[in-house]
C-alpha cells in the first residue's frame, strides 16, 4: 500500500488510545463480583446494551462476504443471511428475549439448571452446553485472530516480519492483545462502553463511504455494469441473472455457491432461520447482552434496538463499495479471468477509492467491528469456566474478589488457545470448519424443545446435542467439498437429515428416561411462562396458585415475527437503495419499514410486560410489604 497517510494514520491511533482510556476508565464497577463482571451488574441500560449488541455483530468477515453477496446477486442478497440467520434477533424481540431475561440466571449453561434441575441427565445436559460454548468461543477467536491480522497486513504500512504470513500473525498477535486487556479488566462494563463507541466510529465511516459512492457513481453507471435484474429484490424460480459478456467469473460464483435455483434457497433459509431463531441464541455475546438487561421488558427492546440501528448504516457501506468496484474496477476484475476472489472487493475498492481521512476513519470502523466482535465473543467464554465450572463444581464458598481474579486468568487463558489455534489455522482450518459447522448443526432440535415441551428432559437435551454434533460433523466429512461454513447450507438434503436425526435423539432420550423433577418444570414454568406443550404442568402449578394463567400469545407472537421479518428486510434494503439512488424503491422500503413499525408499536411495544401478571401481583405486594 505504500506509505500510510498522517491523517489517517492520526485516526487510528487516536481510536486505539480513546478505546483503552475508556475500557480502563470504568473498569473499576467490574470488579465488585461475578455479576458485576459478566452482566455489568444488571444495571447497564437496554439502550447501550443495543448499540453494544449491534456493534459486536458488526464484524469484518461478514461484511467482506456481504460485499461479495451484493456484487454477485443483486438486490436479492439480502435474502442470503437468512441462513446465519439473520431474523434471530427479530424472534428474541417477539418474545425470546423476555422468557430468556425472566430466569435471571448468569449464563446459558446456568439457565440449564433453571430448566432441567441438577439430576444425572441435567449434569450432562449443562456439561455439553459448557463444551459448545467453550468450543464456539476458541473456534471464533482464531477466525477472528487471522482475519484481523490479514485485514492489518492489507492496510498497514509497517512490515513487521518478512515472510507475509508471519507478519499477518504478528498484527493479528499485537491488535488482539489490545483488544484483550480492556476486556480483562473491565469485563461486560468495559465490553459495553468501548463497542458505543467503537459503533459511533463504525457508522460514521458507512455513512462516509455511503457518501462518497453517490457522489461518485451515477444511477447509469451503475445500470450499465449489471445484468438485467440486479437491481430486483424478487425471484422466480432461477435466480435471474447472467453475467455472461460482463463478468462471466461471477455466474461461476453462482453455481459454485449453489443457489441458482434461488426460491429453492429462499424456501431452505427461511425454514432453517426460523428453526434456528427458535432454539433461542448460541451461549456466546448474544445470550449474555440479554441477561445483563435490567429487566425482561428490556431484554426485548435491546433485540429490537438492534436492526434498527445495524441495518441502514452497514448496508450503506456494503453498497458503496459494491457500486465502486460495480462501476469503476470491473476492467481489473474481468482481467482477472476466472481467478476473481469476489471477497477481496472491499479492500480493493478502499485502497482504490476512499479518500484520506475517511479512509483513516473506515480502517478504525473496521477495526472498531473487529474488536468490538473479539471482546464480546472473549467476554462470554470465562462466564462458563468460572460460573459453571469453578464455582459449581471446585470452590462455590470463595469470595467475590476470587471469582473475579479467575476470570481474569480464564480471559487470557482463552486468548492464548485462540490465538494459537489461530497461529496453526492453515493445518486446523478444516478441522475447525467441520467443529464450528457440527456445533450450530447439532443445535437447533434440542433448544427448540426445551422451550416448548414440558416432557423434554436433560438426557433428551443432551443425547439431542450430542447426536446433533456427530451427524453434522460425519457429514462434513463426507462431503469433502462442501467443508466451508457454509456447506451444509448449500445441500439441501443435508440440514433436514442432521435436524431429524437431533430431533429423534432428542424425543427417545427424553422418553426413555424418568421426566425431571416437578418442582423443577413448575418453578421453570411459573416464571418464564413460555407457551407450547405444557398441559400437566399448568395445571399444577394453578393448583397451587389458582391466578396463574397459561401463555397464550403465540398468535400474536408469531404475526410479530412475520411482520419483524418484514421491517427487517425493508431496513436492510434501504441502505441499498440509499446508495444506489433508486428513490422509488427507496421510498416503498422506507414506507414499508414505517408501516412495520407502526404496527409492532401496537402489537408488541405496548404489550410488552416484565413478567406474567400473577407474578407481578406477588412481586408487587412484595415490594409494598418491604417498603412499609
Amino acid at each position: 500500500m505504500g506509505v500510510l497517510h498522517p491523517i489517517d494514520a492520526a485516526i487510528i491511533a487516536a481510536f486505539v488510545i480513546v478505546t483503552l482510556g475508556v475500557g480502563f476508565w470504568i473498569s473499576g464497577l467490574a470488579a465488585r463480583n461475578i455479576r458485576s463482571y459478566f452482566l455489568g451488574g444488571n444495571t447497564i441500560p437496554w439502550y447501550l446494551l443495543g448499540v453494544s449488541n449491534a456493534s459486536g455483530m458488526f464484524d469484518i468477515s461478514g461484511t467482506m462476504l456481504m460485499v461479495s453477496w451484493l456484487f454477485v446477486y443483486g438486490l436479492k442478497s439480502v435474502w442470503i443471511p437468512w441462513l446465519w440467520p439473520v431474523f434471530n434477533q427479530i424472534v428474541m424481540m417477539a418474545y425470546l428475549s423476555v422468557w430468556m431475561r425472566r430466569s435471571g440466571v448468569v449464563t446459558g449453561a446456568d439457565w440449564i439448571e433453571h430448566r432441567f434441575g441438577s439430576s444425572r441427565g441435567a449434569q450432562a445436559a449443562h456439561l455439553v452446553v459448557v463444551l459448545f460454548a467453550l468450543i464456539n468461543v476458541v473456534g471464533f477467536l482464531a477466525y477472528g485472530f487471522i482475519g484481523i491480522g490479514k485485514f492489518a497486513a492489507t492496510f498497514l504500512p509497517w512490515q513487521l516480519a518478512a515472510d507475509p504470513t508471519t507478519n499477518a500473525n504478528l498484527y493479528g498477535l499485537a491488535i488482539t492483545a489490545l483488544t484483550t486487556l480492556y476486556v480483562v479488566k473491565g469485563g461486560m462494563y468495559s465490553v459495553v462502553f468501548t463497542e458505543v463507541l467503537q459503533f459511533l466510529i463504525m457508522t460514521a465511516g458507512c455513512i462516509g463511504v455511503g457518501l462518497v459512492a453517490m457522489l461518485r457513481v451515477s444511477p447509469d453507471a451503475i445500470a450499465a455494469a449489471v445484468p438485467a435484474g440486479w437491481g430486483d429484490i424478487g425471484f422466480g424460480h432461477d435466480v435471474g441473472l447472467d453475467w455472461s459478456g460482463i463478468l462471466p467469473a461471477a455466474n461461476a460464483r453462482i453455481d459454485a455457491d449453489g443457489w441458482r435455483m434461488f426460491s429453492a434457497f429462499f424456501g431452505l433459509a427461511l425454514a432453517k432461520g426460523l428453526l434456528s431463531s427458535m432454539a433461542g441464541p448460541a451461549p456466546n455475546y448474544d445470550m449474555q447482552r440479554v441477561l445483563s438487561a435490567r429487566s425482561p421488558r428490556e431484554a426485548a427492546l435491546m433485540s429490537g434496538l438492534v436492526n434498527l440501528v445495524l441495518l441502514v448504516p452497514r448496508y450503506m457501506l456494503i453498497a458503496g463499495l459494491t457500486v465502486l468496484a460495480l462501476v469503476c474496477l470491473r476492467g481489473d476484475l474481468a482481467a482477472m479471468g476466472d481467478g476473481v476472489d469476489f471477497d477481496l472487493i472491499l479492500p480493493l475498492t478502499m485502497r482504490a477509492f476512499i479518500p484520506v481521512g475517511l479512509f483513516g476513519l473506515l480502517l478504525a470502523a473496521l477495526l472498531a467491528a473487529f474488536m468490538s466482535t473479539y471482546a464480546a465473543t472473549v467476554n462470554a467464554a470465562p462466564a462458563y469456566v468460572v460460573n459453571d465450572i469453578y464455582k459449581r463444581y471446585l470452590n462455590p464458598n470463595a469470595s467475590d474478589k476470587t471469582y473475579v481474579g479467575m476470570s481474569y486468568a480464564t480471559t487470557v487463558a482463552v486468548v492464548i488457545l485462540g490465538t494459537a489455534a489461530g497461529f496453526l489455522l492453515d493445518a486446523l482450518q478444516d478441522v475447525v470448519n467441520w467443529i464450528v459447522g457440527a456445533l450450530y448443526g447439532g443445535y437447533i432440535a434440542a433448544n427448540v424443545l426445551k422451550w416448548h415441551w414440558w416432557r423434554f428432559n436433560g438426557w433428551g437435551y443432551f443425547w439431542g446435542m450430542v447426536s446433533g454434533i456427530v451427524a453434522a460433523l460425519a457429514c462434513t466429512i463426507v462431503l469433502q467439498d462442501q467443508t466451508t461454513l457454509w456447506g451444509l447450507e448449500k445441500n439441501l438434503a443435508v440440514s433436514p437429515l442432521i435436524l431429524a436425526i437431533s430431533l429423534v435423539a432428542s424425543v427417545a432420550g427424553s422418553l426413555l428416561t424418568q421426566p425431571d423433577d416437578r418442582e423443577v418444570l413448575v418453578a421453570f414454568y411459573r416464571r418464564v411462562r413460555p407457551w407450547g406443550f405444557w398441559g400437566p404442568i399448568h395445571e399444577d402449578l394453578v393448583r397451587r396458585h389458582p391466578a396463574a394463567a397459561a401463555n397464550r400469545d403465540f398468535p400474536r407472537d408469531a404475526f410479530n415475527v412475520a411482520v419483524g421479518i418484514v421491517w427487517q428486510t425493508a431496513l436492510t434494503a434501504t441502505g441499498i437503495f440509499v446508495v444506489i439512488q433508486d428513490y422509488p424503491r427507496l421510498g416503498w422500503s422506507v414506507g414499508t419499514a414505517l408501516v412495520c413499525m407502526l404496527v409492532l408499536k401496537a402489537s408488541w411495544y405496548d404489550r410488552l410486560r416484565d413478567y406474567p401478571a400473577d407474578i407481578a401481583a406477588e412481586m408487587a405486594a412484595r415490594a409494598d410489604t418491604t417498603a412499609s
